[in-house]
């Protein structure tokens, strides 16, 4: 059975910048011979977490909606790739949602002790991170770097990587600039090649 990526799409626009950026990424993973499953948190049906503290007990959600059927694809996936715009200097609100929702993770691992991602798992699970900003700043990522690598931490699939790209409001399309499309690519296949053995690099 070939690893198996999440590709988690933060962007509502699934023909915008950011997607076409996963799309990249998730190509490099595929030719090194993973699996990738995309996700795009903007069409999921989902609730935000309301603190009913059900996960403190228990290894799901009380709320039963469109985060339900993924908990076991995230405790199975071998790593993540994580592309999101920025929005007032982090990440987009449903996405921040559906990360909220991972307490369920989060009371397993810091409040019962008994983590729900394998030892084995977690040993090879990385996470790839994709940006954009639209502005032009030394402090852009900072938000969406801090919750990602929280996030990260919460589910077992710790922070390797990332692909950052600024001042997209004066370059537009990212179809204009092809190589930042192949670093994409490029890490991408990294992740993969981590994964089957396939990336020869440091």
């Amino acid at each position: 059975m070939k690893p198996q990526i999440i590709a988690l799409l933060g962007s509502p626009l699934p023909e915008g910048n950011t997607a076409k950026l996963l799309n990249k990424a998730i190509a490099g993973a595929e030719a090194a011979g993973a699996d990738v499953r995309l996700i795009r948190a903007p069409d999921l049906e989902i609730s935000a977490c309301r603190e009913f503290y059900f996960c403190r007990e228990n290894e799901t959600c009380i709320m039963e909606d469109d985060f339900t059927p993924l908990v076991p694809a995230f405790r199975e996936m071998d790593s993540l790739i994580i592309a999101t715009p920025v929005m007032t200097m982090g990440v987009p609100g449903h996405l921040k949602s559906f990360m909220d929702r991972f307490q369920v993770f989060f009371c397993a691992k810091y409040i019962r002790k008994d983590r729900l991602v394998s030892k084995e798992k977690r040993r090879m699970r990385r996470t790839l991170l994709l940006s954009i900003s639209g502005m032009n700043l030394p402090n852009n990522f900072d938000g969406v770097k801090l919750t990602t690598e929280s996030f990260c931490d919460v589910i077992d699939c710790r922070y390797d990587d990332e692909l950052f790209i600024r001042d997209m409001d004066n370059r537009v399309d990212l179809d204009r600039f092809p190589e930042l499309l192949q670093a994409a690519y490029e890490k991408g296949f990294r992740l993969g090649g981590l994964l089957t053995g396939t990336y020869a690099g440091a």
